[in-house]
């Protein structure tokens, strides 16, 4: 049975959550555009959802709750998260006896624990209401992009037993792994970041706060609410992550280089629980008495992909993980969602006002990959110092300020598509780029002559006053031209000091250093900086050299 065809201005395919974001994004910047979303499973969606992606931090936060103006659901229907944690407790029990990396208190900037089947069965219901067409159990079919500039997309789906056709001016692939459009184009593009996945959802809290009876580690934080976090647990090649869900489920897993940790060995529950009784027994010692409670379990293979283009002047354009996909040890698929729905927004403004939008629709589409490519930076063969205690805690604190002092910047100061802006900073950007790829193989050196002390302590990043200020610097009000030049000349003087402090660090503890590309860019004449840089050490203090 068919239906005669439809017309609309913007096809979305896949309702998760790139595609509701960006369609409720849409018709808040165009209250006239006709949107449909062909979403493939029935709604509503189960809590505690099968899916990845429930820890957000400030870009897609702020995504949420500013940009989309969704604040009182994330207050009122997801949990505040209490920052990054980790641990390196490898073949330990006593979490207390050994080096921790977190914040004591909350910073400035909000970031979540998601749980997804809420946040989707919420973001359908809010979509429908700001007049979204939102149809569920669609299952598309065929694809046929427009030949030319005038012409519309076709793209056929069925629900039931009846197919349906509609045209669209825009069509934008949200569907996620199954990638629909990038299948169809051949745009698929592998990377060298080879990892694997493995994560199941427990339905019952994970205390972590009550894995220690001493109440002096238990005081450290105010609130006492590490479980509040995204706790890592981390060791060389792997680190296990631990996430609470509103529903009140705990999300648990494995992401692990399959060099050191094969996917084999982790690939079932029961095998994983075996894999945690060696490498994190007091997980396992949690885990033990709840396998009555396990609600699901999933793994993928070498999940990190690129994607040869994501948006174009033809009116197509892919978003999330239909698109590229890096890591989440920093959780920034919902940054990438963010970006990428702010930049299909802006085209179809563009084009709405009559302009070409095939230059620009290029130029978006370079500036987004090398924020790609510089993120994947953080975690490509970087795995194996993940159980170094003494060079893990400074790449926490570099990655952090390379994250804060430049992406996060131009979200938060919404100069994304500010290209002259952007254009007019390219020497700091590509420095600050080109300074990150040369500190994460400086880290990788200078693991390699790591003691690796594993100390009892915690390394409070809340008491590193310059860090928490280049959080709360996220909160400032729009500035200016000249202003924002110079926010972004000071991260780019804060990168290279932190970068000299590094490097000073490393040679101390006889690294060697020959083939290192950090002396010669230090030594490259970059503008001097108007606002004052911090004053005395930026990193924590060495570990002592014995316990």
């Amino acid at each position: 049975m068919s239906t005669a065809h439809a017309t609309c201005d913007a096809v979305i395919m896949g309702g998760g959550l790139a595609g509701l974001t960006l369609a409720l994004q849409l018709r808040q910047r165009f209250p006239d555009l006709d949107v449909r979303v062909l979403e493939r499973r029935r709604h509503p969606v189960p809590e505690a959802a099968h899916k990845v992606g429930e820890s957000s931090v400030e870009i897609g936060a702020h995504y949420f709750d500013t940009v989309l103006g969704l604040k009182p659901h994330m207050d009122g229907a997801q949990l505040r998260k209490f920052g990054f944690r980790f641990f390196f407790s490898e073949g330990r029990r006593d979490i207390d006896r050994v080096t921790e990396i977190g914040a004591s208190r909350y910073l400035s900037v909000p970031s979540y624990q998601i749980d997804r089947g809420i946040f989707e069965n919420y973001l359908a219901e809010e979509a429908v209401r700001r007049g979204v067409r939102f149809d569920d159990g669609a299952l598309v079919r065929r694809i046929e992009l427009a030949p030319d500039d005038r012409s519309p997309h076709r793209i056929e789906w069925t629900r039931g037993d009846t197919t349906h056709a509609v045209e669209a001016r825009w069509l934008v692939d949200a569907c996620g792994r199954a990638g629909m459009l990038k299948r169809k184009l051949g745009l698929a593009e592998a990377n060298a970041h080879d990892v694997n996945a493995v994560w199941f959802r427990i339905a019952e809290r994970i205390a972590i706060d009550e894995w220690s009876d001493d109440p002096a580690w238990r005081g450290r934080c105010d609130p006492q609410a590490r479980w509040l976090s995204t706790n890592h647990l981390v060791g060389a090649g792997y680190w296990a992550w631990l996430i609470p869900l509103a529903s009140g489920s705990h999300s648990v897993g494995i992401v692990a280089d399959p060099k050191l940790h094969p996917l084999d060995t982790i690939d079932t529950f029961e095998k994983a629980m075996q894999w945690f009784a060696t490498y994190q027994p007091r997980l396992y010692d949690a885990l033990d008495g709840k396998r009555h409670l396990l609600q699901d379990f999933a793994f993928l293979k070498h999940f990190s992909h690129g994607c040869r283009q994501v948006f174009s002047g033809r009116r197509w354009a892919l978003t999330g993980e239909a698109g590229l996909f890096l890591d989440p040890f920093y959780s920034p698929g919902s940054d990438f969602i963010a970006m990428s729905n702010t930049y299909i927004t802006d085209l179809v403004a563009h084009d709405r006002a009559g302009r070409s939008v095939e230059a620009r629709a290029q130029l978006y589409d370079q500036i987004y990959h090398s924020f790609y490519e510089s993120t994947l930076a953080l975690y490509q063969d970087q795995y194996p110092l993940f159980g170094d205690p003494e060079v893990l805690p400074v790449k926490v604190i570099w990655d952090y300020a390379y994250y804060w002092g430049v992406l996060s910047q131009i979200f938060f100061q919404q100069r994304l598509t500010d290209l002259m802006l952007l254009g007019s900073l390219k020497e700091e950007l590509q420095h600050c780029q080109r300074l990150n790829v040369a500190v994460q193989q400086l880290l990788r050196a200078w693991s390699a002559a790591s003691a690796k002390r594993n100390v009892a302590v915690m390394l409070d990043q809340a008491a590193m006053p310059w860090f928490a200020e280049l959080n709360r610097s996220l909160k400032d009000p729009r500035l200016d031209d000249a202003a924002f030049k110079a926010r972004i000349r000071t991260s780019t003087a804060q990168l290279r000091q932190l970068a000299q402090e590094i490097l000073d660090r490393a040679r101390a503890d006889g690294a060697d250093l020959a083939d290192c590309a950090v002396p010669a860019m230090l030594a490259q004449r970059m503008g001097t900086p108007s606002t004052a840089l911090p004053a005395g050490a930026m990193l924590f203090a060495p570990a002592p050299l014995t316990d």
